[in-house]
């Protein structure tokens, strides 16, 4: 199918075209792009766990911090996006145009916050973050790296989602995946051949985002995307609020997945740094996994945007049930796999480390047993957020990495010892579909109601 050229045609397409071949079309580069961001986020503990558990568990550490920036990175991309696309949905291309450069300029500064603030405190930030004695040399080197590529890696996100929620998928593909493909090739040059150590990855992940954000701003003055310009950028009330009002699920969920990334590490520091390293390990497996789901959700949320906004909401239903169906199988096959070869899958980063390898298959394989339901929680909460409806949205969002996992991980370990921390993520999963179940169907049931014979 040849790409839509005007913002007339672009409409047309997302708005009549059948919806299972335009979510596969729309999500083919989307799942690309989350697959091999997914694949530089563990060649960072691939090659470091080359050096030894306590650099390992340092890029685990620190995976918190890079959440943060990626929080904010979310709120602005899917706060303008979400926008952008229910005014293309609703014809109103001069609103969706202010949006893009307002989104863009206010989240790249900032980056440039977090960037000084970071550098400023960054011994008491890692330290905050749940690095041990031993963890923290290399924590502190990958620290100072991370955070001077973070105003790239934040306008890079806000760039990428923008791009998908205005349909143009492959160009966001091109700027995420051509980044991810270079950290992927620098990573063993600045670690071994320069002998950087932790301090090369950093710099590789931080020099690949900078590529892939002039790739992404590139792309924004192709085809018929809405362009970034500097005269566009029209800060108000009115658009902050609205970007907090699509983007503060994101906010909550990545926010969260901080805390919870700290609370995680805190709770395994008394087993050691090889606790520390697994569990780190095992959130980047899960991580891969559910990054093809997140992928084809993505694919959904501009068909979901566009059709919304044009009140056809027979159209948001079908979309959402064929995610669901695809989402969970794709789950269910790598819930087995994963289940099936846990051992294996941990080998691959530390085998040297028996300890590593014991702790994070039992967790893997935990985590596996519920995973294939995070399927419905995801695309729920995609739905809910693109819709507008930000308070059910924000609530499922915060639910699976803070309002459930969080106390569990307080207490279960303590109750339980490390059965406890190896069973926390999927007692926290059990609880986030619990809430996931009624938010869904409710929703799903009003849009039923109000859809027109026609749609």
């Amino acid at each position: 199918m040849k790409a839509p050229q005007t913002a007339q045609e672009k409409f047309a397409v997302m708005t009549s075209q059948p919806i299972r071949p335009l979510i596969l079309r729309l999500a083919a580069p989307t799942i690309v792009s989350m697959l091999v961001t997914s694949l530089y986020n563990m060649a960072d503990t691939f090659f470091v766990g080359k050096i030894g558990t306590s650099a390992t568990a340092a890029v685990g550490v620190v995976f918190s911090l890079m959440a943060v920036i990626q929080a904010l990175g979310f709120t602005f991309g899917h706060g303008s996006g979400n926008y952008i696309s229910r005014k293309l949905g609703a014809k109103d291309n001069e609103s969706a145009e202010a949006m893009a450069s307002t989104g863009f300029f206010s989240a790249l500064a900032a980056g440039f916050i977090v960037m000084a603030l970071g550098l400023i405190f960054l011994d008491p930030l890692v330290q905050l973050l749940g690095a041990t004695p031993t963890i923290l040399p290399y924590a502190r080197d990958y620290t100072r790296l991370i955070l001077l590529g973070s105003p790239f890696m934040i306008s890079s996100l806000v760039l990428n989602n923008q791009l998908r929620f205005q349909g143009s998928a492959s160009y966001a593909m091109v700027g995420i995946t051509s980044g991810a493909v270079l950290n992927v090739a620098l990573d063993p040059l600045f670690i071994f051949v320069f002998d950087m150590g932790v301090a090369g990855a950093a710099l590789a992940t931080s020099l690949s985002q900078i590529v892939g954000f002039c790739l992404l701003l590139a792309g924004t003055h192709r085809g018929s995307n809405i362009p970034i310009r500097l005269r566009a950028f029209r800060p108000a009330f009115a658009r902050y609020r609205e970007i907090l009002r699509g983007g503060l699920p994101s906010l909550c969920r990545q926010g969260l997945g901080s805390v919870a990334t700290i609370a995680l590490n805190l709770a395994a520091g008394p087993y050691g740094d090889a606790a520390i390293a697994a569990m780190s390990i095992v959130s980047r497996v899960m991580q891969f996994a559910m990054s093809a789901v997140l992928g084809f959700g993505q694919g959904f949320q501009p068909v979901c945007g566009f059709n919304y906004g044009a009140k056809l909401y027979g159209r948001v239903r079908e979309a959402f049930f064929f995610c669901l169906r695809i989402s969970f199988v794709i789950l269910l096959a790598l819930s087995a796999l994963g289940f099936a070869f846990a051992p294996r899958v941990i080998e691959i980063f530390r085998k040297a480390d028996p300890v590593v390898v014991q702790i994070g298959a039992a967790a893997l394989r935990c985590q596996c047993v519920l995973f294939p339901f995070v399927s419905y929680i995801t695309m729920t909460n995609m739905m809910l957020q693109t819709i507008g409806q930000s308070l059910k949205a924000s609530v499922l969002a915060a639910a699976r990495q803070g309002l459930f996992f969080l106390p569990v991980i307080l207490i279960l370990p303590r109750v339980l010892g490390m059965t406890g921390l190896l069973i926390s993520q999927p007692v926290a999963d059990l609880c986030t579909l619990l809430l996931a179940l009624p938010l869904g169907y409710t929703t799903l049931r009003e849009m039923k109601r109000a859809q027109s014979p026609a749609a």
